[in-house]
């Protein structure tokens, strides 16, 4: 079965029937709309797929699959949202999904990267941070900080670390965090988050995924 994550800027793809080979990445500006696979999940999933799993679902499902541990807090850091699931004694005891406050938060962070031409593993975590709230509108902050005096590389810095922040207290500030989604792959990002931060990396959702497939055949189409 062809399994696939909608993400805003990226798709990531699993063919269950390829033994031994891995996900794949392509850009969603180069998917191909003639496509279908079987099971979705993410932004516009459901136009492409055969079966639909919610994200809070499949990030959960992910987490049960990936994490060995009955109380934790999983978060997913994508191009447009962020959302998180929180376990206590095995069960879902909470889960929130914010696409107002983290919007196109991945997405800005990329953005910047290339127009700055900057490289996040290099970057010291700043001691200060902006506050954001929104990745577009909190670009501001780096034009001023910029204009007064301030390097673009601190400034984009500092950026960074007030998104972690605010991704951190949306995840309800717990003391150990997991995390999902490409912002796994930016050191920056991951040294910014005030906590024992375990990055999964970016197919947590499909590995959610793959937990569907037993539900497919108890309830097929």
């Amino acid at each position: 079965m062809l399994l696939a994550d909608f993400g805003t800027s990226y798709i990531k793809l699993l063919d269950t029937a390829q033994e031994g080979a891995g996900p794949r990445i392509i850009p969603t500006r180069d998917f191909d709309r003639n496509w279908r696979v079987d099971i979705a999940t993410g932004h516009n999933g459901r136009k492409y797929a055969d079966y639909y799993v919610n994200e809070l679902t499949a990030l959960a499902r992910g987490g049960e699959r990936l994490i060995r541990e009955d109380c934790y807090t999983l978060l997913d850091c994508g191009s447009r949202d962020i959302k998180f699931v929180r376990y206590e004694h095995g069960q879902v005891k909470d889960m929130g999904w914010n696409a107002e406050c983290g919007a196109s938060m991945g997405f800005t962070i990329e953005l910047l990267e290339k127009y700055y031409d900057l490289d996040f593993a290099s970057l010291a975590v700043p001691a200060l941070s902006f506050s954001v709230t929104c990745g577009v509108l909190g670009m501001s902050h780096i034009f001023d900080a910029v204009i007064n005096g301030q390097s673009e590389s601190e400034a984009v810095a500092r950026f960074v670390k007030g998104i972690a922040l605010n991704a951190y207290n949306f995840a309800g500030k717990p003391d150990r965090l997991y995390l999902s989604g490409g912002l796994c792959a930016n050191p920056l990002f991951i040294r910014s988050f005030p906590c024992n931060l375990v990055p999964l990396g970016r197919f947590v959702l499909l590995e959610g995924l793959k937990g569907a497939l037993a539900l497919i055949g108890e309830h097929p189409h």
